[in-house]
């Protein structure tokens, strides 16, 4: 389970109020968060299985991990009373990578009551940015869903 702070409500809380958890796409792709906390979201993803032809990180991988932290933060910020959803998201691939672990770590740029952004920093094992992406959420009132 990743670390959470203690002023904020544990993530496995937050994900059983989802239909779906976390969602299968991010168990498919390996997915695993490492830390959730109000200030970041921290995950890592293999490269292995999520490559495109020539052997490469696939840039819709990036894209995935990115979406996911920030979706995450999103909801971390809006629990109870909203929940979020992405409206916006881009990536600039610096580099690639082709082998081992990347981590995506999610940082806040404006956190507010109906909408949130997150920029999303994406490296390779040795520290070397892969990707930056940055994801906007909408927060709608919780029971829209209901």
């Amino acid at each position: 389970m990743p670390a959470t702070s203690d002023d904020q409500p544990r993530i496995d809380e937050i994900l059983a109020t989802l239909p779906h958890g976390q969602g299968s796409l991010n168990e498919k792709m390996g997915i695993e968060l490492v830390e959730v906390t109000r200030e970041r979201v921290v995950a890592t993803m293999p490269v292995e299985g999520n490559t495109q032809p020539y052997g490469l990180l696939h840039g819709g991988a990036s894209v995935v991990l990115a979406e996911t932290l920030g979706s995450i933060g999103s909801a971390v910020h809006a629990y109870p009373d909203r929940i979020a959803v992405g409206v916006d998201i881009n990536a600039t691939h610096h580099r690639s990578a082709t082998s081992g672990l990347v981590t995506g770590t999610a940082t806040p740029v404006h956190l507010g009551r109906t909408s949130t952004c997150w920029e999303v920093v994406i490296t390779d094992e040795r520290g070397k940015r892969v990707c930056t992406s940055r994801i906007t959420c909408s927060l709608l009132p919780a029971d829209r869903l209901g």
